[in-house]
């Protein structure tokens, strides 16, 4: 895809950089960049700020926006399923990155099932401030999400009490296709138990339970879900049908 109202193309390299110009927007890896039509009239490169990909403190991991998902794979069997959701070759895999997946906030987006199931909080910067906010309230429907103008994702922070147990369920009509739905889950020494299901919903679904939950209590969970979603990769009714199956093998794997 040729971007053809592109003008200008800098590279950030510190954080006055990111005062964005009207019409100028960030990139990372720059996959999604090329796959449609863009409004964009200037790009800023944010591989140019140098942040290390992955580092961990005393009680998280810290995953900068512009690790890749190929780096990110390489931290565990739950991370690397997430990364394989993606559905992308090898060689975009090296370049896509995971604060882009969560940015585009679209329904299938791994990145943000992997964050909203490990109860990861996004640290959002613009030039001069930042903030956090919970992965599970950072998407509030298809291709819309609570960044402000001129701001980006610098980082998700995974506390590691989070990485204790996990469980992964995923679903497409076909081998190569994309995600009907997906449903993740996890728990911790405490005993709180979280299911997060993506992918079938126009925004993610984070489900807790204070302790072990019953099946009663996880299908009634799932069941207050209403924006199940609907294109020619699954219905509402088979997404939802699917997401309390897998709920239910996720309860029954993690108590």
């Amino acid at each position: 895809m040729d971007l053809v109202a592109v003008q200008s193309a800098r590279v950030a390299r510190e954080r006055g950089d990111l005062a964005l110009a009207p019409g100028e927007v960030v990139i990372g890896g720059g996959t999604w960049l090329y796959s449609e039509p863009q409004e964009a009239t200037g790009v800023v490169d944010l591989l140019g700020m140098g942040w290390e990909p992955v580092t961990r403190t005393d009680d998280a991991l810290v995953i900068a926006a512009t690790c890749t998902i190929e780096t990110l794979r390489g931290l565990g069997p739950f991370f690397q399923q997430c990364a394989d959701s993606l559905l992308a070759s090898w060689k975009i895999q090296r370049i896509a990155t995971v604060g882009g997946n969560i940015a585009l906030s679209l329904p299938a987006g791994p990145m943000t099932s992997l964050a909203v199931a490990l109860d990861a909080t996004l640290l959002l910067w613009t030039a001069s401030s930042e903030r956090r906010v919970p992965a599970a309230e950072f998407i509030t429907g298809v291709r819309t999400n609570v960044l402000a103008p001129g701001e980006v994702v610098r980082a998700v922070e995974i506390p590691l009490s989070s990485l204790e147990r996990t469980a992964f369920r995923r679903i497409a009509l076909s081998p190569l296709g994309r995600t009907g739905t997906l449903v993740t889950g996890r728990r911790d020494a405490t005993g709180l138990t979280v299911i997060a299901v993506t992918g079938g919903t126009t925004r993610p679904h984070r489900l807790a339970f204070g302790a072990s939950p019953s099946a009663a209590q996880v299908a009634a969970s799932v069941d207050t879900i209403d924006d199940w979603y609907r294109d020619a990769h699954g219905t509402p009714d088979w997404r939802r049908a699917m997401s309390l199956a897998f709920a239910e093998e996720i309860r029954g794997e993690l108590a």
